[in-house]
């Protein structure tokens, strides 16, 4: 195991250049068995998620080559297992796709229930529903998830809330379905459109992706593609924040700005200075920043996965901040770990209470899960003295190179095996 060390009170500057999305590549890299084909697919971050998810997809028979770090070629044509069981896979939320891209395809999949970070309660009963409506019958044994069809046909779906994960997957059920099937109370998810905008390119006929009715045209086949994933929206505004949590002055590169504005208008909110370029976003905050409330909301309201890492950020504002959690009940865990290093927050039900500092501490601290674990680290940044952030494993989960990058914009943070004397190691 290892653990991150991080010697805060550092101002922040530079250019960061941020990776592609995540949570469209792996909706994506599922995707491709649709095709029974080759794509070429660029811009996947190189993180922990997605090495697990192509793990399990070559179980399956998908032949995959890294052509470089964030170029994979991944040729579906010789799948021969339809059932994923590999331990790993249980980690991570969007094993799930693989049920929709397989029961698409093969009109079968077997796959074992996903895993993910501790935050809440996160069904799937809206995939099945939306599985049984296009004629699918999905029964779940002993923690496998079993869904078969001898026909997909499209139909109507109104999905009882607006859920990423469901709409996603039914529009990989549905692509290959026989008719029209029309998603009503779609999410409107960036990667959402990452993943609609793939599977066209593959021959797929899907519109209205991005807007909360999305139609769906069956087509008979589809074939292979050169595609590239969108820019990460959630590590764009993670280093947005750690400009303005060090008073710092930071460019995020290689971003759609319009992804962003959520995160934007608050910082604007609370005293930084942004300044929007055509796929950048400058951050800088010399002034003392204001506290605020913040509600998470499906996009294109305050995205749930920022929250943790805004919370930190309000612990260092003048005045008392609400933090209104809208889309997890368990999202609150980190919150003692912030505490520990001099916040002063209290939880009530789905709520946050920030009363400001003027300083935080360093102190040994554990990430509970990937966002909470961005959140210590920008708490970190801030923060006087050493900090050490265990639990690193669940931040690899969606960071690439998270050390090397904050090295580069002036940080003082390095990576160690636990138990190693820290004092040996000095960043040059």
């Amino acid at each position: 195991m290892e653990q991150l060390v991080i010697k805060g009170n550092t101002r922040l500057t530079g250019e960061v250049f941020i990776s592609g999305a995540k949570n469209a590549a792996l909706a994506i890299l599922p995707a491709a068995i649709l095709a029974n084909d080759v794509c070429i697919i660029e811009n996947v971050p190189c993180v922990k998620d997605i090495k697990v998810l192509l793990q399990s997809m070559e179980q399956l028979g998908v032949l995959v080559e890294y052509i470089d770090e964030h170029k994979i070629k991944v040729d579906t044509r010789n799948i021969h297992n339809l059932k994923v069981d590999y331990d790993y896979i249980k980690k991570i939320r969007a094993s799930y796709y693989l049920l929709g891209a397989l029961l698409g395809k093969y009109r079968e999949a077997e796959v074992a229930l996903p895993g993910g970070c501790n935050i809440g309660s996160r069904p799937i009963d809206q995939h099945i529903k939306g599985f049984e409506a296009l004629g699918a019958k999905v029964e779940v044994k002993h923690g496998i998830i079993e869904a078969s069809a001898d026909d997909l046909i499209g139909t109507n779906i109104f999905l009882d809330m607006s859920s990423v994960g469901a709409t996603i997957n039914i529009m990989l059920a549905a692509v290959l379905a026989e008719g029209t099937t029309v998603i009503e109370n779609a999410a409107k998810e960036p990667h959402i459109v990452d993943v609609a905008n793939f599977l066209n390119s593959m021959g797929a006929k899907i519109k209205g992706a991005g807007t909360d009715v999305i139609k769906i045209a069956g087509v008979d086949e589809l074939h292979g593609t050169e595609y590239m994933i969108i820019p990460d929206q959630i590590e764009a505004g993670t280093y947005m924040i750690a400009g303005a949590i060090t008073g710092g002055d930071v460019t995020v590169t290689n971003i759609i700005p319009k992804h962003m504005e959520a995160i934007s208008a608050k910082l604007i909110e609370m005293g930084a200075v942004i300044e929007e370029y055509d796929e950048a976003i400058r951050v800088t905050a010399n002034e003392p920043l204001k506290n605020i409330h913040v509600k998470t909301l499906p996009y294109p309201g305050f995205p749930t996965d920022m929250q943790p890492q805004m919370t930190a950020l309000l612990s260092k504002t003048s005045g008392t901040s609400i933090m209104t959690e809208s889309i997890f009940e368990s999202r609150f865990s980190y919150t003692d770990e912030l505490n520990r290093m001099g916040a002063n927050i209290k939880v009530e039900g789905n709520t946050a209470v920030v009363e400001g500092v003027k300083q935080l501490t360093g102190a040994e601290v554990a990430a509970p899960d990937l966002r909470a674990g961005a959140g210590l680290i920008l708490a970190a940044l801030a923060a006087k003295g050493e900090t050490v952030i265990t639990n690193v494993e669940y931040i690899d989960r969606g960071y690439e190179h998270v050390e090397q990058k904050l090295t580069n914009l002036g940080a003082d943070i390095f990576r160690v095996a636990e138990k190693t004397d820290k004092s040996m190691f000095k960043v040059v």
